[in-house]
């Protein structure tokens, strides 16, 4: 349709004067040699082309240009927004248009990791906007589509341990046994176990059931009743944007313990999807709203900090890094974390980088490795010599 062309168009029209502004802001200030300026040019338009290129042909378009304008609205309205979390970093097209706040190319961060043309699914872009300020850029959002912005429903299911407590309740079981049950049943949100597999390794359980009917009339209802919608509540950070009115699309209900008047509707994320709705994310961050606040402080004592500008290689920052004394600092403050820092003692921002990615369950255990090769106490082992060019600054390390 014409409006579809005319969405394509004006992505690629403001996605090319976002990078011409970036390009020269950022990337081309600092060279004076006209072929390398031509050079660099040319690899940020090729990319930027290719993005769009694919962004139209998956029909994504649109999604892209609405991001962009409610993230513009909020920083024009002084609302601070994350730099950029996930994959929708590796996109230039994202960078252009002023959606996230990092160089892909700069960073080696690729776009496929967000866009797959061989996987199509909706992106993606999680968007951090300060915790006291989120409603203000939901509000401007709801206030722009009129009636075609809704929040989504979640559904609470009965797990294991509150089906013990809730049937417990009913059939009129002593507070102290309930309690003493549901804490045997073991919790580890990483494996979870249904309440058979629970009973069937808890030998205590199984006394209780054999020395007491009532107990054991209150495990059998809670395995039939384990897994069964208990609750709703509204999605966390999820509103859902459509081109007309949302009651046209799906049913809608109103959450009267919320603080806004914005209707949530009666299908969950994957039900929402399926019945043609985009889900964005509104993520309300605290971090943010504290250096907004040091910002203000700081100005007030006539200091003025630019937060775009922040050089990546500052000693003291590495410093503070290497003692391990972060908390309060974003991804870095747990104690396992600050353990962590000690040992790696980071000295440049790959080393944050790579610490974010390798601090997780999967690949924690290469850490060591790591640091060892880092600190010239192991060798590092590049596998085979084509891919040590890849493998260099991650010391052999694949993350």
């Amino acid at each position: 349709s014409s409006t579809e062309k005319n969405v394509e168009v004006v992505l690629q029209e403001l996605a090319q004067k976002g990078l011409e502004k970036r390009l020269n802001e950022v990337i081309l200030k600092n060279l004076t040699d006209p072929k390398q300026i031509a050079e660099t040019k040319k690899i940020y338009l090729d990319r930027l082309n290719y993005e769009v290129k694919m962004i139209n042909q998956m029909k994504f378009s649109g999604y892209f240009l609405i991001v962009s304008d409610y993230i513009l609205w909020a920083k024009n309205n002084n609302i601070p927004v994350g730099p950029g979390r996930g994959s929708g970093a590796g996109s230039l097209v994202a960078w252009a248009l002023s959606i996230t706040e990092l160089d892909p190319i700069k960073f080696g961060l690729i776009f496929e990791r967000f866009l797959n043309p061989d996987r199509i699914s909706i992106p993606d872009f999680d968007i951090d906007f300060c915790q006291d300020d989120r409603d203000k850029v939901i509000n401007y959002v709801k206030n722009k589509y009129k009636g075609g912005v809704a929040q989504i429903i979640t559904f609470g299911k009965l797990q294991a341990r509150m089906a013990i407590r809730d049937i417990g309740r009913v059939i009129g079981l002593p507070y102290s046994v309930v309690d003493s049950l549901s804490k045997m049943i073991p919790f580890d949100p990483s494996r979870p176990l249904s309440l058979q597999e629970s009973v069937a390794l808890e030998p205590r359980i199984q006394e209780a059931q054999k020395n007491d009917v009532k107990i054991d009339k209150l495990i059998k209802l809670a395995i039939k009743l384990e897994g069964l919608y208990r609750n709703i509540a509204t999605h966390a950070a999820g509103i859902v944007i459509a081109d007309r009115k949302i009651e046209e699309i799906v049913p809608l209900y109103k959450d009267f313990d919320s603080e806004n008047d914005i209707p949530v509707t009666q299908f969950d994320m994957k039900w929402s999807e399926n019945a043609g709705l985009v889900k964005f994310d509104f993520l309300g961050l605290k971090t943010l709203t504290v250096i907004k606040k040091t910002v203000n402080s700081l100005k007030e004592n006539n200091i003025s900090v630019n937060l775009k500008n922040l050089p990546l290689d500052d000693p003291k920052t590495f410093e503070l890094l290497c003692s391990g004394e972060t908390m309060g600092v974003f991804q870095l403050e747990s104690a396992g974390m600050r353990e962590v820092l000690k040992q790696m003692k980071p000295n440049k921002f790959e080393d944050i980088i790579a610490l974010v990615a390798l601090f997780r369950p999967g690949p924690m255990q290469n850490i060591s490795k790591y640091n060892n090769c880092k600190h010239g106490i192991e060798k590092p082992d590049y596998l085979h010599p084509k891919i040590e060019h890849i493998l260099k600054e991650t010391y052999g390390v694949i993350i």
